[in-house]
């Protein structure tokens, strides 16, 4: 798959393609990153971008005009047909909340043209003669859309084949379906008991014998506890899918949680 993405900063992106697990997946190509400024597209000496808005207000605005010439030198490189031209996503605070499943749907696609918008925001009319999609990660405002962009680029890059160093590692994710859902479980590694700052702390004893079948229902357990604390919404919609097992409902029932 391919992502184009039109940033006033592509310099930002060299740490994040070349470092931690998911560089293999850029360095092998099976995500490709382009990077394209769009002030390389600007007409005269300084190469503007930006202006200020009409009706005044604070800030300036990201011109339409560069990001268009842009994004046709954008569409000629990926030389693809109109009928399967990839999506032009930008990221914004009015854009439909990344969820895990939205992940898991780009990590099947051909890729996107990412727009990173900076500033106050963009010419309204680049919005609405261009854009497919506007995706957001919350209710909360960045400087950028560099954060929002690596984000997605990172999250789609971690389920391609043979990027985690274990094949079965990201099915155990958070909101995944192998979870229903559901939040992971708490983690435990060495040493056995740690010398925290309240005393001895030690790994719930049956995560240390070696029994498989209490293991699992233990890690259900507390996903199903954790959830119910930390995300009731996430506990009600798989209790609305039937997707919550007898055993789950007991456990529930006796935490006084159902």
């Amino acid at each position: 798959m391919r992502f184009d993405v039109i940033t006033l900063f592509p310099e930002l992106f060299a740490p994040f393609l070349q470092h931690g697990i998911n560089r293999r997946a850029f360095e092998s190509g099976q995500v490709a990153v382009h990077l394209w400024n769009p002030r390389d597209f600007a007409d005269g000496n300084y190469r503007r971008v930006d202006d200020r808005p009409f009706g005044g207000g604070p800030g300036m605005v990201m011109m339409a005009e560069p990001l268009w010439q842009c994004l046709q030198a954008v569409r000629a490189a990926r030389a693809e047909p109109d009928a399967g031209r990839a999506p032009v996503v930008l990221f914004s605070p009015i854009g439909q909340p990344l969820d895990h499943a939205g992940v898991e749907r780009w990590s099947h696609g051909p890729g996107a043209v990412l727009v990173c918008g900076r500033y106050e925001g963009i010419d309204q009319r680049f919005i609405d003669s261009c854009v497919d999609q506007q995706i957001s990660l919350g209710d909360f405002v960045l400087s950028g859309g560099e954060i929002a962009a690596m984000a997605l680029l990172d999250a789609v890059a971690r389920l391609q084949p043979g990027v985690l160093g274990d094949e079965g590692s990201h099915q155990q994710d958070s909101f995944n379906p192998a979870l229903d859902g559901l939040l992971d479980s708490p983690h435990f590694t060495r040493p056995e008991q740690w010398q925290g700052p309240n005393g001895p702390m030690p790994v719930p004893e049956v995560l240390l014998g070696g029994h498989h079948e209490r293991i699992a229902r233990h890690r259900r357990e507390q996903s199903l506890l954790l959830t119910a604390q930390r995300r009731p919404d996430l506990l009600a919609r798989a209790k609305a899918q039937g997707v919550l097992d007898a055993a789950d409902v007991a456990f529930l029932r006796s935490q006084g949680l159902l």
